[in-house]
């Protein structure tokens, strides 16, 4: 997973292709593999991640942020050379406002957990 989203976050490639390999290990639909020996690839980049207010209270306060992480994501049979889908996800996590990073850091899990999850839905339905 390349990361070209400019949110500045060096973690951010590692832990949402940790999670998509997670996601697939743990559904045991399809078999991680090294690329050398696998029969298909999921490659993707990381386009977008926005952080905006989501709820705003009287005196124009923002109680709630939500980040938004966009991806583009292309499957490719490798065995018969052809492209399966190619495809933008997006999804979201809310965190408090004024919570700092700690925080910040739970909305991008969040919606890292999210879109990993539709990813590997569209990955299997045609299975």
């Amino acid at each position: 997973m390349e990361d070209q989203s400019g949110y500045g976050d060096p973690t951010l490639q590692d832990q949402f292709s940790q999670q998509l390999l997670n996601r697939f290990v743990n559904d045991n639909t399809l078999q991680p593999a090294d690329r050398n020996s696998a029969d298909s690839i999921l490659e993707g980049v990381i386009t977008g991640v926005r952080d905006a207010p989501v709820v705003v209270e009287g005196g124009d306060q923002v109680s709630k942020r939500r980040i938004t992480v966009t991806a583009h994501i292309v499957f490719r049979d490798l065995k018969l050379r052809k492209k399966v889908w190619e495809k933008d996800f997006s999804q979201w996590g809310d965190y408090p406002s004024g919570g700092g990073l700690t925080l910040r850091n739970e909305g991008v899990k969040e919606a890292v957990r999210k879109i990993t999850e539709d990813i590997l839905n569209e990955t299997v339905a045609g299975w």
